[in-house]
C-alpha cells in the first residue's frame, strides 16, 4: 500500500518504519526541513531501540522516503496517517491545533480519496473536527478513521511489530477491508483487530492509559501506608500481582509515572469530563497522587538535610522518564532538579542516552558527568531517578569512595535492603524501611 505519515515524532517515524517493514512504501511528513535532510541522510532524529536497523534497511531499498511536501506526499498515497502532537493546554485539554491545520492543508490539495487516519491521541469527537475541517475545503470523497496507538517507549517498535491489540475505529465497511489486509503482517500469531466506532475507538486510548495511571498511583499510595506502618511495598507488589484479575504489570512503586502519555492524557480525559459538566473522581484522584509522590520524594531528602539544601552537592541517576529512551517530557528529574536548584543545592547528572536532549532543555544549570561513577565525586547523597540496567548492579566500593556521605535516595527501589544494610549506606527507597549507615 502507498502510505503517508504526516508526523515523524516518537509514534510517527516508529509507524512509518514499520509499516515500510512489512512492504508498504511509506513517505513520512515533517515541516522541520533540517529534520527531513537528517532522516534522508539515514540519521534516527531520536533513541529508539531497535529503530535503527529497520529505519536504515527501509532507506536503502526505498519504502521509506521523507519530505516536507505535503502534497506531493498526499497525492502519492491512498491512506494518510496524522502522527501530530496533541500537547496540553494550561486548562489540561488537548491542543488539536497541529491535527485540524494539518486537516485544513489536507482539504486544500485532496484530488482524490484518501482514507485520513488519526494515530494521534485525541479527545472524542476529534475525528468528527477533522471530517468536517476536510469536507470544508474538499469536495472529493475520503474516510475518517480513528486508530490510536499503543506504543511504549523504549519498545516501541516490539508494540508495534507485535501488538496485543490494534483498534480501529470507521462505520465503513470498505475501510475494515483495507485495515483489515494493512494490518494483516501483524495478526500471525492471532487475530487482535478490533472494529469500533470512532468516538469509542477515541476514548479506549485515554481510557487505557488513565487505567494504567491508575494502577501506578494506587501502589505509590500503598508505598506511604507502608512506610508508615513497617511494611514493604514489594513485598504487597508481589502477594496482588500473582492474582490473574490484577496482573503483575504497573505495579511498581516510585517517585511518580512522566512521560508524554499518561501525564497528558490523564489530565485531557479530566477536562473532556468537566466540559460535559461530568466527573472522573478517580482520575482526578490520579492526578492528585502523582503530584503528591514526586513532592513527598524531595521532601525525604529535604528533611535529612535539617530542612536545608545550600551548599548541598546532589549526584542524580537518571534523567528520560523511563529507561531506554532520552524522552524528558514531564520527567521526575526536571521537577527535582527545579527543587534542589531553588534550595540552593547543586547537582551532578548522569544518564546514558538523555543528557543531550537535558541540555537541550535546560542548559548547564546542572554538571553532566562523563559516567555514573564520576556524577557521585564529592556528592553529599546519590538520587536514583530512573531504573537504567547499568544502575542496577553498581560497585558500591567505588561509590562509597566517591560520596562525601553514602546516602542514596532510590526513587526506583532498585536494590535489596539486606544487602543495602550489609554496607552500611543510609538507604531511603519507596515504601520500605529506611537503611540506617552502621
Amino acid at each position: 500500500m502507498r502510505i503517508a505519515v504526516v508526523g515523524t515524532g516518537y509514534v510517527g517515524l516508529v509507524t512509518g518504519t514499520c509499516l515500510a517493514e512489512t512492504g508498504n512504501n511509506v513517505i513520512c511528513v515533517d515541516i522541520n526541513e533540517q529534520k527531513v535532510a537528517q532522516m534522508q541522510q539515514a540519521i534516527v532524529p531520536f533513541y529508539e531501540p531497535d529503530l535503527e536497523g529497520i529505519f536504515k534497511r527501509n532507506i536503502a531499498q526505498g519504502r521509506l522516503t521523507f519530505t516536507s511536501d505535503l502534497e506531493s506526499a498526499i497525492d502519492a498515497s491512498t491512506i494518510v496517517f496524522l502522527a501530530l502532537p496533541t500537547p496540553p493546554n494550561e486548562d489540561g485539554s488537548a491542543d488539536l491545533s497541529y491535527v485540524l491545520n494539518t486537516a485544513e492543508n489536507i482539504g486544500k490539495c485532496l484530488k482524490s480519496f484518501k482514507i485520513i487516519v488519526n494515530k494521534s491521541t485525541v479527545p472524542v469527537g476529534t475525528a468528527d473536527q477533522v471530517r468536517e475541517m476536510v469536507a470544508r475545503h474538499s469536495k472529493h470523497p475520503f474516510e475518517v478513521v480513528s486508530n490510536p496507538e499503543f506504543l511504549r517507549e523504549g519498545v516501541a517498535v516490539m508494540d508495534f511489530m507485535k501488538p496485543n491489540r490494534i483498534i480501529v475505529g470507521t462505520h465503513s465497511e470498505e475501510v475494515k477491508k483495507v485495515f483489515s489486509e494493512l494490518y494483516a503482517p501483524y495478526m500471525r500469531q492471532g487475530e487482535r483487530l478490533i472494529f469500533m466506532d470512532e468516538r469509542s475507538a477515541e476514548l479506549t486510548k485515554y481510557a487505557a492509559n488513565a487505567f494504567l495511571a491508575t494502577k501506578i498511583s494506587f501502589m505509590n499510595e500503598i508505598s506511604v501506608l507502608c512506610e508508615e506502618l513497617g511494611a514493604n511495598v514489594e513485598m504487597i507488589r508481589k502477594g496482588i500481582g500473582t492474582d490473574d484479575r490484577i496482573g503483575k504489570q504497573f505495579l511498581y512503586a516510585g517517585i511518580g509515572y512522566g512521560g508524554s502519555c499518561f501525564p497528558k492524557d490523564v489530565q485531557a480525559l479530566s477536562k473532556t469530563a468537566t466540559d460535559i459538566d461530568s466527573k472522573v473522581n478517580i482520575v482526578e484522584a490520579v492526578i492528585k497522587t502523582n503530584t503528591q509522590q514526586r513532592e513527598r520524594f524531595f521532601h525525604k531528602i529535604s528533611d535529612f538535610f535539617g530542612g536545608n539544601l545550600k551548599g548541598k552537592r546532589i549526584a542524580l541517576w537518571g534523567l528520560a522518564f523511563k529507561p531506554e529512551t532520552d524522552d524528558l517530557r514531564e520527567a521526575p528529574s526536571l521537577f527535582l532538579i527545579d527543587k534542589f536548584l531553588a534550595e540552593g543545592a547543586t547537582v551532578a547528572a548522569y544518564d546514558p542516552v538523555a543528557m543531550d536532549s537535558t541540555r537541550k532543555q535546560i542548559g548547564d544549570r546542572i554538571t553532566y558527568a562523563s559516567n555514573q561513577y564520576d556524577a557521585l565525586n564529592g556528592a553529599d547523597a546519590l538520587v536514583i531517578v530512573t531504573e537504567w540496567q547499568a544502575f542496577r548492579n553498581p560497585d558500591f566500593d567505588i561509590m562509597a569512595q566517591k560520596l562525601t556521605n553514602k546516602v542514596i535516595f532510590d526513587g526506583r527501589n532498585l536494590y535489596d535492603l539486606n544487602r543495602m544494610e550489609e554496607r552500611g549506606f543510609y538507604y531511603n527507597s519507596v515504601g520500605r524501611k529506611t537503611i540506617l549507615n552502621k
